[in-house]
């Protein structure tokens, strides 16, 4: 009766929240006095997740399963838990699997708790810490079904090496064509930069960068800091960043370690979407600007003075601790 983990992964390579999620479920394994059994699909390196508590690895290696299909993937996931006989099954906070659980939770009956940022308080009952009003608060719930599924938060517990050895073992979950309606026909995806989900620094800016021929700047800061790249909605809706970019209530969230925010006044809608980030720093020449209330430090100032100097400051800094 191990606890069952869905480690994600994009083109054979795990999410660093595959890392994250596995090492929640060695601690929920160790609270419960069992082990962890990992479902891969599609991956590479399956013995990486022995790193981080990981005791078994359930390797699904399906050309139907290459492009995203979450009724596939829950039917999958749905396979494992009756084949190990979980209990408690952890997720990530990724679009993909927001998508699955709930597909999941009603096929098994199961209770689902979103947003999980802490390990469990007690296993009798099954309680977690979760956040709450788009990040502004916490609760404790309880859940009470036979099969539990968490998940986790992006960058909540953090990544925690277990060594350990992970023995792979081949699984292939019965996949009826019923489950195949939706066809992908192509994938577009951005490729040689750091993914807003995965990013531990993200820098964001607004319309305050006056126009797409600024954005050189905030390139070159996240690349400085090793960050992704980010924009309010007003600026995707104009076409001077992808859509793919866009955070905050009606676009991706973020909880990365720090989230800057460059030319941004900071609407009720953006920070909700980013509010779970640890740290966050605002530049806005307003310092009536909302996002100064919410920002833990803030600069007032005009952006294409304070960047420049900040990415001066950074690059000195890294030369003279390298």
């Amino acid at each position: 009766m191990s606890v069952l983990v869905y480690t994600e992964s994009e083109q054979g390579k795990f999410k660093k929240a595959a890392f994250e999620v596995a090492s929640y479920a060695k601690e929920v394994a160790n609270q419960l006095g069992t082990t962890v059994t990992a479902v891969a699909i599609n991956a590479d390196n399956t013995a990486e997740l022995g790193n981080y508590g990981v005791d078994k690895v359930l390797h699904v290696s399906a050309d139907s399963l290459k492009d995203f299909n979450a009724k596939a993937y829950a039917s999958t996931l749905h396979q494992a838990v009756e084949k190990e006989n979980a209990k408690v099954v952890i997720i990530s906070s990724s679009a993909d699997s927001k998508t699955i659980a709930p597909i999941l939770a009603v096929n098994l009956k199961a209770g689902y708790a979103s947003n999980v940022v802490a390990a469990p308080t007690s296993t009798s009952p099954f309680t977690v810490k979760r956040t709450a009003f788009t990040n502004k608060a916490f609760n404790m719930t309880e859940i009470n079904s036979d099969v539990k599924i968490v998940g986790v938060s992006n960058n909540a517990f953090g990544l925690v090496e277990n060594s350990g050895d992970a023995a792979a073992e081949d699984f292939s979950p019965n996949l009826d064509d019923s489950l195949f309606g939706v066809k992908v026909d192509s994938v577009d995806k951005v490729t040689g930069k750091v993914t807003i989900a995965d990013a531990e620094v993200v820098v964001s800016a607004g319309r305050g960068l006056k126009g797409p021929e600024n954005w050189g700047m905030i390139e070159e800061l996240a690349d400085v800091l090793g960050a992704a790249t980010a924009c309010s909605k007003p600026v995707s809706d104009l076409g001077w960043r992808p859509h793919g970019e866009h955070v905050g209530q009606t676009g991706k969230p973020v909880a990365s370690n720090l989230y800057i925010a460059i030319g941004i006044s900071g609407a009720i809608q953006h920070l909700a979407g980013i509010n779970a980030s640890k740290v966050k720093v605002v530049i806005n020449t307003d310092p009536e600007a909302p996002f100064f209330k919410a920002a833990d430090y803030g600069v007032v100032g005009d952006a294409f003075e304070v960047v420049p100097q900040l990415i001066e400051k950074l690059k000195e800094f890294k030369a003279n601790n390298a």
